[in-house]
């Protein structure tokens, strides 16, 4: 499984972007899906995901309210539209996917997705 994500750019605070992250995978849609990020000199952490059944999503508390979590099964890809861009919010975001269809996993632990794309770049200016 491959995942090619795209999207990120450069904005203002208050600015909205939409991330993308599409597969091959033609059950890519029944996989567990998740965006994390990471910034310079920080950890990297959750920031939304979504099963494999899509009857759950995670969000972290930082994001709630102005980030969703979204796929098209119909064009293998899971998206992230972010409203209300902050300056840290700036950070690489990565998609990801889990190993199996439908696997069980935590949402919000990177240790459980198995499958991994390349970061794209977010950076939000005040």
């Amino acid at each position: 499984v491959q995942l090619q994500a795209s999207g990120g750019g450069l904005v203002q605070a208050g600015g909205s972007l939409r991330l993308s992250c599409a597969s091959s995978e033609r059950t890519f849609s029944t996989y567990a899906k998740g965006w994390f990020r990471q910034a310079p000199g920080k950890e990297r952490e959750s920031v939304a995901a979504i099963s494999g059944s899509g009857r759950d999503t995670y969000y972290t508390d930082s994001v709630k309210g102005r980030f969703t979590i979204s796929r098209d099964n119909a064009k293998n890809t899971v998206y992230l539209q972010m409203n209300s861009l902050k300056p840290e919010d700036t950070a690489v975001y990565y998609c990801a996917a889990s190993f199996t269809s439908f696997q069980s996993i935590v949402l919000n632990i990177a240790a459980q997705y198995y499958y991994w794309g390349q970061g794209t770049q977010v950076t939000v200016s005040s």
